[in-house]
């Protein structure tokens, strides 16, 4: 007899039952949509395709519009973006450190996990390190070096070492817990239903213990449909981002003037329209190609190969450049951000008419806001992936691995990196070099600074390498991702038409957005698509909560709390 049923018959009247541990999702058993839920797979294309046409033949209306998102629904919801993420941290926090709940299994109480601690934590920092890092990793520390709000205040001078410290209390804010507890807290969401109690991985199995099997049907529908958008357009931004730094490292390696012309805002140059599209039928067809394929031993070996590129271009950064200056940078921002943390994530800068004022709101509508939709976006995906690889942790060990491991690993890459870029200007040597180029091209520009040219051209080639197999991999698990989700949890039913459909649609959401209106245009589109999947967030905090909660309560009473558990138990239909 399992354990947990061992005792029940000794306790007089459980007032609780035991979990659902079924949840039946309708899928199609043949044709095109066989393995698919069609409730969710063709509303999903149905949203992205109508957002792709609308960018491609209403570019006027499609760019005003996003204009004046950006300054009234954006600024509305800029509060809930900060309120929610810094509940989040509280949230992880405090399912980790309380003994009980801390020790709660992701899984049933003798399952030992799937992976090794070191496999499983590799897997993590390959999921802390990615195109997002290659981007920021300068350009973060050297935009917060020459504004921020300590600067918009007046009590720093610009681009002066006095502006280093803030700098870097900005950017571990926002590449610190925030992200990866939102990370975290949907993974485990996820992870804690699908694991101990056998429900489907899938999005809409997070909120059963809210909603009980009402979310079989419609209500479990949307859930997932809006799932599969906002992780549309969460990887779009990545996308973006690198894409448009695949081509600024194109031209840094001399393959041609067209590759780039001069921004409309005369920040630089940007890539061009011809160089966006080129890019992206490189790079979402090698991505399809490789989904098409599965996950075999090509993607395996990238993997492999975007890990060995990492750790070789921060040992770069580490001993050629500004080595100890970074780790100086490093221990001061990691104090400066556990001690500023709880005050910075309930700041919220509103405008009261003055210059100041309405300088910190678009400050940190420019940055923390975006950064903040952007994770929540991006969390189906990540979480998605978190959970599947954590069968068997504790809930200790789990929120210690994955918001701990991946933070400290940003906050050494923003210290190496971005601290030699700054280093360089602060010294004089770069004289400007750095800071006058495009954010996609500064990491160029800085190993141009630091190497002799021949080297330097070597080096910005694996960089445009480590890109490619990060772009690649990401658009490849992206698709692994929605198609799951499509699927009622199985990825079985991933068939090579939705493949497609899904490539394609990246690559047209990418490129018509950036020909559009640049990286912008993404972010403002991403921000406002987050929204209805913020909400989603908010409800999985709270389900996660019960769910843990009632599981302490089935355990006193001796209430079966897993799949296991349930299967000698026959009272009452569990509601929860």
């Amino acid at each position: 007899m399992n354990s947990e049923t061992a005792d029940i018959s000794a306790t007089s009247g459980p007032s609780i039952d035991p979990p659902v541990v079924e949840l039946s999702i309708n899928t199609h058993d043949r044709g095109f949509y066989d393995g698919f839920s069609r409730a969710v797979t063709i509303p999903g294309k149905i949203i992205v395709s109508l957002l792709i046409l609308w960018a491609i033949f209403f570019p006027v209306n499609a760019m005003e519009t996003l204009e004046v998102a950006n300054s009234t629904i954006i600024a509305t919801f800029s509060g809930w973006y900060v309120y929610l993420v810094a509940a989040l941290i509280m949230i992880c926090a405090i399912l980790a450190l309380i003994p009980q709940t801390g020790s709660l299994r992701i899984g049933p109480a003798d399952e030992t996990p799937e992976f090794s601690r070191f496999s499983w934590i590799s897997m993590l920092f390959g999921a802390g390190i990615g195109i997002g890092m290659l981007t920021y990793s300068t350009g973060e520390p050297l935009a917060h070096f020459v504004n921020n709000p300590d600067i918009i205040a007046g009590t720093v001078t610009p681009a002066s070492p006095e502006a280093v410290r803030p700098a870097y209390m900005y950017t571990f804010l926002h590449w610190g817990l925030g992200p990866w507890c939102a990370y975290a807290l949907v993974g485990l969401a996820i992870g804690y239903v699908a694991h101990r109690r056998d429900l489907p991985l899938t999005i809409r199995s997070s909120l059963v213990p809210l909603f009980g099997r009402g979310m079989s049907g419609f209500p479990g529908h949307v859930v997932d449909v809006v799932a599969v958008v906002a992780t549309i357009l969460g990887v779009a931004v990545t996308m973006g981002l690198g894409v448009e730094q695949f081509v600024a490292g194109l031209y840094r390696l001399g393959l041609g003037d067209w590759l780039m012309v001069a921004a409309p805002d005369g920040s630089g140059l940007t890539a061009s329209a011809l160089a966006i599209v080129l890019a992206l039928l490189v790079l979402v067809g090698a991505s399809t190609l490789s989904a098409l394929s599965g996950v075999g031993r090509g993607i395996k070996w990238l993997s492999n190969l975007n890990m060995g590129l990492s750790f070789g271009l921060l040992g770069l950064f580490a001993f050629a450049g500004a080595g100890l200056y970074g780790l100086n940078l490093l221990g001061v921002g990691l104090w400066d951000y556990l001690v500023t943390l709880p005050s910075q994530s309930l700041t919220l800068f509103s405008s009261d008419g003055t210059p100041v004022a309405d300088a910190l709101e678009q400050w940190q509508l420019d940055w923390t806001v975006f950064y903040w939709a952007w994770w929540i976006a991006f969390a189906p995906f990540v979480g998605m992936f978190i959970a599947r690889i954590s069968r068997g942790r504790t809930i200790r060990e789990y929120v210690i691995g994955v918001a701990l491991v991946p933070s400290v690993m940003c906050f050494v890459w923003m210290a190496l990196v971005g601290g030699t870029a700054i280093e360089l200007e602060l010294s004089g040597v770069a004289g400007g070099q750095i800071l006058e180029t495009g954010m996609s091209d500064q990491l160029y520009a800085t190993l141009a600074v630091l190497l002799d040219p021949a080297v330097a051209s070597i080096v910005s080639g694996l960089v445009v390498l480590l890109l490619m197999t990060y772009l690649i991999t990401s658009v490849d698990s992206a698709i692994l991702v929605i198609n799951t989700i499509n699927g009622a949890g199985e990825d079985e039913g991933s068939r090579r038409f939705h493949i497609l459909f899904w490539g394609l649609a990246l690559s047209f959401v990418v490129g018509s957005m950036l020909i559009l209106g640049g990286i912008d245009a993404i972010r403002i589109t991403m921000i406002i698509g987050a929204l209805p999947f913020s909400l989603v967030v908010a409800l999985m905090a709270a389900a996660i909560v019960k769910a843990v909660v009632f599981d302490l309560i089935r355990k006193k009473q001796g209430v079966p709390t897993t799949a296991a558990g349930c299967e000698g138990w026959s009272a009452t239909p569990a509601r929860d």
